[in-house]
């Protein structure tokens, strides 16, 4: 599903009279904090009942929204990035409560995806209070540790989360440089990593792979196309599995990754399936950006879960 492509019986008219803006300080060096304040005054221009709250870290932030849930409010909305709109998802995924997005992340893959203004608190709070809400699916994810999570966009595995786990060990330097140095000690000690996945039909593949990506979306990574035909409405993900590749391979082949042509590189298949199981030896997942837990994983399609603000 793409902007302006929501029909298909999936979108619905929603009276939004009162909302929960739920604000994530830390997005983006505090630009969250920054975009709240025009997006309540917009909200309240348009006549809703504006209720704000503010967690002090992800657990907190998941309970302010699951409060949310039973509260009452038209709608919540969160205020940051995707890491934001993740920890909202553990609370209204499944449920009737729509969720509104204010971007104000770094990435904003997901605000992308839906044709919401990423720039613009003031137009992103007309969405909401234009109550147009879409069913889209969201993914579920279990970990060998015991944990679960949904996820709106991609699970990551592989090389990508290596470079994550890595960042997060990291000190310094902060911000997005920090991701750079991870990469490049990464590629210095680049390796074949071995996979064995199972789809939702009983087929097994058992590859050598340099990573393997599970979207529910087309990007991450800030509007990176791995999975350039993902389709949030159609209940299946789509796997970009690419094979093992030398270093200055991997190297030239990232930049087509942003342009989404990297689907046609001979070390790449592409697959559809409504669950997957993943098995990697040493391997974290990673969704929507943020730690899900050590494989062996199970991600499934969670039909139509999410009740979304869209613009008109």
């Amino acid at each position: 599903m793409r902007p302006g492509q929501e029909g298909q019986g999936r979108t619905a008219a929603h009276a939004v009279r009162s909302v929960l803006v739920l604000t994530n300080p830390a997005a983006a060096s505090g630009h969250a904090t920054r975009a709240a304040g025009p997006a309540e005054a917009r909200l309240r221009e348009h006549g809703i009942e504006v209720r704000s709250a503010t967690g002090t870290d992800p657990d907190d932030t998941v309970r302010l929204a699951r409060e949310a849930v039973d509260s009452g409010v038209d709608a919540l909305v969160v205020v940051g990035g995707d890491g934001m709109i993740s920890l909202a998802l553990q609370a209204v995924t499944g449920t009737q409560l729509p969720l509104g997005v204010i971007p104000a992340g770094t990435g904003n893959d997901l605000a992308r995806e839906y044709g919401l203004p990423l720039r613009d608190p003031r137009a992103a709070a007309d969405v909401v209070a234009g109550g147009r809400v879409l069913r889209v699916d969201t993914g579920r994810i279990d970990t060998a540790d015991g944990t679960g999570r949904y996820f709106g966009s991609v699970l990551a595995v592989g090389f990508d989360s290596l470079v994550s786990d890595r960042a997060n060990r990291l000190r310094r330097p902060r911000g997005r440089m920090k991701y750079h140095v991870a990469m490049l000690a990464e590629l210095a000690g680049l390796r074949p990593l071995r996979f064995r996945l199972v789809l939702d039909d009983g087929q097994e593949i058992h590859t050598d792979l340099t990573m393997a990506s599970v979207g529910n979306t087309r990007s991450y990574g800030g509007g990176m196309l791995i999975c350039p035909e993902a389709d949030p409405g159609d209940g299946l993900f789509d796997l970009t599995l690419v094979a093992a590749l030398p270093r200055t391979r991997l190297v030239r082949f990232f930049p087509t990754v942003f342009r989404g042509t990297h689907v046609r590189h001979s070390a790449v298949t592409t697959l559809r399936s409504a669950t997957v199981r993943i098995e990697s030896a040493g391997i974290n997942a990673y969704a929507d950006g943020d730690l899900a837990g050590p494989l062996p994983a199970v991600a499934r399609v969670v039909p139509r879960s999410l009740s979304l603000l869209v613009p008109h």
